[in-house]
């Protein structure tokens, strides 16, 4: 039987300016990635996500990105590779405080925008923020972009992982996410995102902009909760999913290549 999980990126208000439709995305997805409050977020924001998270049952997992509030983490930044494990020590250890103090525990880990970015085109950047959080909690599971140099990262090391795709974003033939700043980057139309999903669950592969077909980890699907759109996307992929035969739960984690698994 097929099956995949939901994720959605949350918690990315900040004091009294929100942002997203937290409580009505943790109706419909499966996990949640909580901001860590250096790309979005701060500790009440944290706390009161998590709590929710944990009243609907929900995986939860710290999002750490750069420290750019302005700019949302999706500016891109130079540090070395031990200010970035220590970036990553830090939010992962703020978001496990957070969970434990309201009943969760925080179970993945998924780097945010541009870090992200950057850890799907450079291996061993990626390898050092997945090694920084890994000497904090070995048996916490990554969250990679499928088919990246995040994927082979994970791979090396030897942890337990995930593989994720994007609902509402558009790929390039190298499997990394097209830039925003570029048309048809994101995607916005419910019923595309969900015929996409679909689509690419059957077939265990990304699909990219151009048609071609990837073969990827499908275990896990993001659905971006700061668009206009967020919840009903989140909807209508999840309705699609399920009418379609795919059973939709938490993902378990892997561990090694793709073709071992």
């Amino acid at each position: 039987m097929v099956h995949v999980d939901l994720n959605a990126d949350m918690g990315e208000s900040f004091g009294p300016w929100p942002m997203g439709s937290d409580a009505a995305l943790l109706e419909v997805v499966t996990s949640a990635n909580v901001a860590c409050g250096f790309h979005a977020g701060d500790p009440d924001v944290m706390a009161r996500t998590m709590a929710l998270a944990v009243q609907h049952d929900v995986g939860i997992g710290a999002h750490p990105g750069f420290a750019d509030l302005q700019g949302f983490g999706r500016r891109r930044m130079t540090l070395s590779h031990d200010s970035l494990r220590n970036l990553v020590r830090y939010q992962l250890g703020a978001a496990q405080a957070m969970a434990r103090s309201v009943g969760g525990e925080v179970r993945h880990l998924k780097l945010h925008g541009a870090l992200s970015n950057m850890a799907s085109e450079d291996l061993t950047l990626a390898t050092a923020c997945y090694d920084a959080a890994l000497s904090v909690d070995p048996d916490i599971i990554i969250m990679v972009l499928a088919a990246t140099r995040q994927q082979a990262a994970v791979e090396s090391l030897g942890c337990n992982w995930a593989g994720e795709i994007f609902a509402d974003r558009a790929y390039n033939d190298d499997a990394t996410l097209v830039d925003r700043s570029l048309s048809g980057a994101v995607i916005h139309d419910p019923d595309e995102a969900a015929r996409r999903m679909v689509e690419m669950v059957k077939a265990g592969a990304i699909i990219t902009r151009s048609g071609a077909h990837i073969p990827a980890a499908v275990d896990t699907i993001c659905l971006h909760g700061d668009g206009a759109t967020a919840v009903q996307i989140a909807r209508t992929v999840r309705t699609a999913l399920a009418d379609a035969g795919v059973t939709l739960k938490r993902f378990k984690g892997r561990q090694g290549a793709i073709s071992n698994a």
